[in-house]
């Protein structure tokens, strides 16, 4: 299944897509959806009756509005950890996000002017479906309700102030994560999907790799997580990113305003977002 967070009216609608439309499931947004015991079910009902929109060009929310939680991984492709200078980490390497610096699919990503180091990251994202704690093996598995796209947008000149990265990482309303949820039985893989991800600005691509470099995969990324803290329905992993990231470049380049971002990730969709500049009140 394809899910996603439906603008519409004034509202949000959790929503699946199939085929061309978008079939109405009765739940404002999908992390309401997801802290149903039965889903899945849900989400797989017949149509029959049930309010449908057009697919294309609908206005999509972030997949999951207000996760309790977005945990995001850095360091995490063996040749992104090689470009930036390190060596293989032993553990994952964890940082934070908070719910109101994400945006939807096709939204803007607002510049902040406080920053002259605006960079990108293509990730592949894991939306959890059951809350967990300690998970292992394939309880950890089971808590994965499928995958979205995220592009971890980061002002580099903050996340280096000092050695913990948050201040870098969640400036209001600059992370597109969508357009679907996408249930692991689609993707090659399962819950550890081997897909193409991509970034490109203006056309030119920026990254291109595969997720099967990922040092820690998205279950072991569930089990240690998990370990530390509850994860609950509607919870978002961020996996990392590949190679490619301005701030690595020689000479180094960064996003200005002006710039149209496209993140993909093969088999859950695209994101493309135009990167403006914020105006202050």
């Amino acid at each position: 299944m394809k899910l996603a967070t439906l603008r519409t009216d004034g509202t949000t609608k959790a929503v699946r897509l199939d085929g061309d439309v978008l079939v109405d499931l009765g739940f404002p947004d999908v992390g309401t959806l997801l802290a149903q015991d039965d889903w899945a079910e849900r989400a797989a009902a017949p149509a029959d009756g049930a309010t449908t929109y057009p697919a294309e060009g609908a206005d999509l929310a972030p997949v999951v509005p207000q996760p309790s939680k977005v945990v995001c991984v850095g360091l995490n492709y063996r040749n992104h950890i090689q470009e930036m200078g390190r060596d293989l980490p032993e553990h994952p390497t964890l940082f934070a996000k908070f719910a109101d610096s994400l945006i939807g699919a096709g939204d803007d990503i607002v510049r902040p002017e406080e920053t002259d180091q605006f960079d990108w990251e293509v990730e592949l994202a894991v939306v959890v479906g059951k809350q967990v704690r300690r998970a292992k093996g394939e309880q950890a598995e089971q808590a994965i309700a499928g995958f979205t796209v995220l592009n971890d947008i980061t002002t580099r000149d903050w996340q280096f102030r000092t050695r913990e990265w948050l201040q870098g990482k969640t400036w209001d309303s600059t992370t597109p994560v969508g357009p679907y949820l996408v249930t692991p039985d689609e993707l090659p893989g399962g819950v550890r999907p081997a897909l193409d991800v991509k970034l490109t600005v203006d056309g030119e691509v920026m990254q291109s790799d595969n997720t099967g470099d990922l040092l820690f995969d998205p279950v072991a990324l569930v089990e240690y997580v998990s370990t530390i803290i509850r994860l609950n329905p509607g919870d978002i992993i961020a996996t990392g990113t590949p190679g490619g990231v301005g701030h690595a470049r020689k000479p180094a380049r960064y996003l200005l305003g002006g710039e149209t971002v496209v993140t993909e990730v093969q088999g859950i969709g695209r994101l493309e977002n135009k990167v403006v500049k914020e105006k202050q009140a």
